[in-house]
């Protein structure tokens, strides 16, 4: 019956006498009654037995021979329950120690540590940190024992988030409980990670470890962000990088804590991206002298890392072989180095300079010239050495590492070199391949000769170069037009005539055309479905709707406009026609009548009315007023233009000739003003399919109101018209509509053509 509800199934269980926990985790709706409070299922939930068999679905592996309910939608509901974060349930358990300590048992070492347990866990634990700091801060303290056994599991990323929000990498935990996590800073948290390196050969916790201390530098207090940016702190990361003995894992993911000392806001490439936003504490400033000072200690020995003749290692590819790779380590090694030129530090420049540095890589850059992500950090450091303040160091770029003239002899024999010596060698029988480097070169290029305006060091050693004038002229500047993508046309209708312009120019608001006036109908258009395909019951239901109901604002309207590189002759639109001034028109309100094929376009915003018309001989008498609108009104810019819908349709002028007067007659539209008036046809002339323009006097208010069959003016006014006796008085009002434009059809028939023509 209606007005009856049934229980909900959660409900059902809960009344009966003897009901199993693992009944409610079956039933699909237990999270929604959860999280709407159900007052009945809370108070259950809230027990300490159901909390604890709760916690044990969580860090209990299932047996081997558990049903699939038990081994994965228990666990998985169980926290679920957790999550929804309902204080009263959230408060049983970290005010119980019992319970807590079944909750970190997951910890223990002699317990599996699966990975779907593991983010169970782990979602558990950060649910009760961010609703519970203060009471699990003091339990942790109380168990500083639980932080040693998550670093000895951070090789499982949802641990890793666990302990980056333990040790204060979280912006709300640091800044409302401050001396909660006061204690960790005076813990080793920071040599405990770093021993990883050296524990452990899992790359899995290398990179995580790595993670962690990245988000340290980035996010965490100033006690242990000061800590880790020591340099004796700095020393051991490189201590354990530089150990032959160890993967080369260790140190691709140390240089990566490197990178983000001298760097907080650049973000490594760790799976935790959590901690992305800004937040006001933490290190967040340039790398400080003693960082740099720190780094610069064991730089020669990175560098010789660099050094490949040692291996024979070989790699095919596609294009050749590579003898050996360039490898990661390297990669990451020069990727360190891009940081440090960046950061300036004059200290850091002169050391580059005595190690020769920057001459290796650009070595490297040529003897690779397939691996864009080297080239990537090489034009990064090309720049930021031309960029420099220390003219020295420009001067050994531009001289010492003989720049200009590696560019010139790359563009001078762009194939790659047949030199089994090299260690990118071409494959046999078949023609060397391109270098892909000379994007990279070209981007170079440029940038030395922007900075050339303004450096005179760099000008003067520019000109000394005979070939590089002439390369610059003859290469650079043709390969920088054609490679300029803001003038190629991209398939546009008017990309003929405006060839030089740019897409994202503002050279519309310098046309002869309204822009916000065009944007405004563009709205209406779309609003009143003009370009929709819908049926006429659709599109007529669309003229009901509010003004606010629009598809698009306005400024939406001007992009799109913008867009479609609107020619400056205004004309060649064979549906839209530019109304006259509106102080021309003030003593009329026109309003022009068509049949369902054609479309009105007049400066009124009333909707077309669908009312009698008249023969085709009172139609060919209005083209000569019309086109005469049209030719004066192309000299001055319209105020506005407007799209008009008569039967849910865009409809077009006509095309073809107009003599059959049998079918419903094809007009142009009415320019603004203009009445059309039967002055011959006869009342059996009129009919369902015709159409006739009401009049309306000056004295006369403008009647705006619309009906719920499309939104036709005043009764009053159709009844003012439909009778024949009554066009003779409006004639007489109109006496210029009695002349007759013998030459009215050929412009019908013509007209698209013109418009063609002139496009």
């Amino acid at each position: 019956m209606a007005g009856l509800s049934t229980a909900s199934p959660v409900e059902t269980i809960l009344d009966k006498e003897n009901f199993t926990l693992e009944e409610l985790l079956d039933e699909d709706e237990i999270i929604q009654e959860c999280k709407a409070l159900n007052g009945h299922l809370i108070n259950f939930l809230r027990e300490k037995n159901t909390v604890k068999q709760l916690i044990q679905y969580i860090v209990e592996e299932a047996p081997v021979d558990a049903e699939k309910q038990r081994t994965f939608k228990f666990p998985f509901i169980a926290c679920e329950i957790f999550t929804c974060e309902v204080d009263i349930i959230l408060k049983a358990l970290v005010e119980d120690e019992e319970l807590m300590d079944l909750l970190f048992s997951f910890l223990d070492p002699e317990r599996p540590h699966g990975t779907l347990l593991a983010g169970y866990f782990s979602k558990v634990v950060v649910c009760l940190l961010l609703r519970k700091t203060t009471p699990l801060m003091n339990y942790i303290r109380a168990h500083p024992d639980i932080i040693n056994r998550l670093i000895d599991l951070i090789g499982i990323t949802s641990i890793m988030e666990v302990l980056i929000r333990l040790i204060g990498a979280d912006e709300h935990i640091y800044a409302n409980y401050v001396d909660s996590m006061q204690w960790l800073e005076d813990m080793n948290v920071l040599e405990m990670i770093v021993d990883k390196f050296s524990s452990s050969d899992c790359p899995e916790v290398h990179a995580n470890a790595a993670e962690t201390l990245c988000a340290i530098t980035r996010y965490a207090p100033p006690g242990l962000a000061s800590k880790i940016s020591s340099p004796s702190f700095i020393g051991r990361l490189f201590r354990h990088a530089l150990e032959e003995s160890r993967p080369k894992s260790v140190l691709v993911n140390l240089l990566s804590v490197c990178i983000s000392l001298l760097d907080p806001k650049r973000l490594t490439s760790g799976t935790y991206y959590m901690y992305t936003r800004q937040i006001s504490h933490g290190s967040s400033g340039a790398a400080s002298p003693e960082t740099v000072q720190g780094m610069l200690e064991s730089l020669g020995n990175l560098l010789k890392l660099l050094d490949i003749s040692s291996e024979d290692h070989v790699l095919l590819t596609t294009y050749g072989k590579l003898q050996p790779p360039l490898g990661k380590h390297r990669l990451k090694i020069i990727e360190f180095i891009s940081v440090l030129v960046a950061v300036s530090s004059e200290v850091a420049e002169k050391e580059l300079i005595r190690l020769g540095t920057v001459k290796r890589i650009f070595e490297l850059f040529f003897e690779y010239p397939y691996n864009n992500f080297l080239h990537h950090h090489v034009e990064q450091i090309a720049i930021s050495c031309l960029e420099s303040k220390n003219p020295q160091f420009v001067e050994h770029l531009l001289r010492d590492c003989n720049l200009i003239g590696r560019i010139l002899e790359a563009e001078k024999d762009s194939t790659l070199a047949v030199n089994t010596s090299r260690p990118t060698v071409p494959a046999e029988g078949r023609s060397a391949p391109r270098i892909g480097n000379i994007g990279h070169l070209t981007r170079i290029a440029n940038k030395l000769v922007q900075l050339g305006n303004s450096n005179s060091l760099i000008q003067t050693i520019l000109q000394e170069n005979s070939d590089w004038v002439d390369w610059q002229t003859n290469v650079l500047l043709k390969r920088n037009a054609v490679e300029n993508v803001f003038q190629w046309a991209c398939g546009r209708p008017t990309a003929l005539q405006d060839r030089t312009r740019d897409s994202d120019d503002d050279d519309y608001q310098d046309r002869d055309y309204d822009v916000a006036a065009l944007a405004n109908n563009l709205s209406q258009a779309f609003r009143y479905g003009i370009y929709s395909n819908d049926d006429i019951d659709e599109a007529r239901g669309s003229l009901e709707r509010d003004d606010e109901d629009v598809y698009f604002d306005d400024e939406s309207a001007e992009v799109v406009i913008s867009s479609l590189r609107l020619g400056d002759d205004q004309e060649s639109s064979a549906t839209v026609i530019a109304s006259t001034s509106l102080e021309d028109t003030k003593g009329h309100e026109g309003v022009g009548g068509a049949d369902d094929e054609d479309l009105a376009d007049t400066a009124t915003s009333d909707p077309v009315q669908q009312i009698p018309t008249l023969d085709d001989d009172a139609s060919s008498k209005l083209s000569e007023g019309s086109r005469e609108t049209e030719t004066s009104g192309s000299d001055n810019p319209p105020e506005w233009v407007e799209w008009r819908e008569t039967s849910g349709s865009l409809e077009l002028p006509p095309t073809s000739d107009s003599s059959n007067t049998s079918s419903a007659a094809q007009k142009p539209p009415l320019p603004n003003g203009e009445l059309e008036l039967e002055l011959e046809g006869q009342p059996d002339d009129v009919g369902p399919d015709k159409t006739v323009a009401s009049p309306t006097y000056a004295d006369a208010p403008a009647d705006s109101s619309k009906t719920d069959g499309g939104g036709s003016p005043d009764s009053k006014n159709i009844d003012s018209v439909s009778s024949p006796s009554q066009s003779p008085e409006v004639a007489k009002a109109n006496p210029s509509i009695g002349e007759v434009d013998s030459h009215a059809e050929m412009e019908d028939s013509s007209g698209p053509a013109e418009c063609e023509q002139k496009n």
